[in-house]
């Protein structure tokens, strides 16, 4: 028998936010235990191409302010993912580099290497030490690139293949950071090879057809897992342009064996649908375009936060991610990051993209497992998740225009509600009797247990 989330004995909420001159229309939000869906892993941030420098420019108190941002549950997001970028540059080259742990060739593929380390990396390990402070487990290192010298075009940039007769120097290479990591106390988790390898950068970027990512995953697999490492693959440019890489290594049994998470970004394509495997995806990394600096929650701009809201929601309940990586955390000027960072005044502004994000990464924990969820209103996009202590989130996004009243919650023990829109983050709604008005054009986040 279907067995249906039964939430007793809410009242009346009071609104937080400013009420509507509409009188609210009722809904049917129905929620099913029964049906379960992706584990999930988490949400975090990206913090490659030297954006933690930005962060230790700033006063200690304002350093500790954005790192709350990110990952306090109490004043933040509680992100719990941190992907690092792994550099393939010599230092002093111009561009936003990140630095090589091996920035000169060692004398060909097998010369013994040369390695370098100066426990700091562009100040990643700085922000995964603080990361760690707070709780963090799930390190992502992902590599751009791989140094010029291993590539037909000898750049970092600008695409280029890797040499045959550098892949295993390569998948060395890639282990060693993550061992250098662990020399400073940070396990990496999760590794990958390449960023976007069916796009040419003008920056570091480097290209794997499908077939050519599929053989090189069983170079790269078995050193990896020796280290403990999971092997993450292929960070296309597209949800939909990732199925091909996931195919590719799905077809190939001993591919197959070694990649633990298929990944995907949202540029050329949006998550519709899940990727073709069976183990966990994450959407890697997606920020919204655009050429100026937005703090709206709903501006109609295509940078604000319900168009966050919107695209978490999605991957999470079309593509059946796993995890959810933003691009980028911070960085400087008119950018599209949760937060601009000003060195020259030493301060700093946040934009509701945050908020978008926390309304759902602080409750939604790794290890939580999405359950079934409609809703009779088709204005409503709702998720719903069971954590691991037993708690359950429920996620409403109301993209209509006008209130709704859900007057059918019952609850099992403790209920707590969050509205997120243009007037307030994650704010606490009190909750009486037994029904809810979902404000409009609002994330309502309600937490059972």
């Amino acid at each position: 028998m279907r067995r249906h989330l039964i939430l007793a004995s809410l009242l009346v909420v009071p609104l937080i936010w400013q009420a509507q001159p509409a009188a609210a229309s009722g809904v049917a939000i129905d929620i099913d235990n029964s049906a379960k869906y992706q584990k999930i892993d988490g949400f975090g941030v990206s913090t490659a191409f030297r954006r933690n420098e930005l962060i230790k420019a700033l006063p200690e108190d304002k350093q500790r302010e954005i790192l709350d941002l990110w990952f306090s549950r109490e004043k933040g997001a509680g992100l719990s993912v941190l992907r690092l970028g792994i550099g393939a540059r010599p230092a002093g080259v111009p561009y936003d580099q990140m630095v090589s742990i091996q920035p000169e060739d060692p004398g060909g593929p097998a010369a013994p290497p040369k390695y370098v380390w100066d426990g700091d990396d562009n100040s990643q390990v700085w922000m995964a030490k603080a990361a760690r402070r707070y709780g963090v487990e799930r390190f992502f290192a992902d590599a751009w690139s791989a140094p010029g010298y291993m590539k037909d075009n000898g750049d970092a940039r600008n695409g280029g293949t890797l040499l045959p007769e550098w892949q295993q120097a390569y998948a060395n290479y890639l282990v060693q950071y993550a061992k250098f990591y662990e020399q400073e106390g940070i396990k990496i988790t999760d590794l990958g090879f390449t960023n976007e390898p069916d796009w040419t950068a003008p920056y570091e970027s480097m290209r794997f057809t499908p077939e050519q990512a599929a053989q090189f995953v069983k170079v790269l697999g078995p050193v990896a897992t020796a280290a403990h490492v999971n092997l993450v693959c292929c960070d296309s440019f597209g949800w939909n342009q990732a199925k091909a890489y996931t195919e590719a290594i799905e077809a190939d049994p001993e591919a197959r064996r070694w990649v633990k998470v298929h990944t995907g970004h949202s540029y050329a394509s949006p998550p519709t649908s899940p990727l073709p495997t069976d183990r966990n995806t994450w959407m890697s990394e997606w920020g919204p375009s655009g050429n100026t600096w937005d703090e709206k929650w709903d501006d109609g701009s295509g940078q604000d936060g319900m168009t966050v809201a919107q695209a978490v929601n999605d991957a999470l309940t079309l593509g059946n991610a796993s995890a959810y990586i933003y691009w980028l955390g911070v960085s400087s000027g008119s950018t599209r990051a949760f937060i601009s960072v000003d060195t020259t005044n030493k301060t700093y502004r946040v934009s509701k993209r945050l908020w978008a994000m926390a309304a759902y990464s602080r409750f939604i924990r790794p290890g939580a497992v999405r359950i079934g969820a409609t809703a009779s209103d088709p204005a409503l996009k709702v998720s719903a998740f069971r954590n691991a202590d037993g708690s359950r989130v429920i996620e409403i996004l109301n993209t209509g225009t006008g209130p709704v009243t859900w007057d059918t919650i019952k609850g099992h023990g403790r209920a707590r509600a969050y509205v997120t829109d243009e007037n307030n983050a994650v704010v606490p709604v009190a909750l009486r009797g037994k029904s809810v008005t979902i404000a409009p054009r609002a994330l309502t986040t309600i937490v059972l247990g």
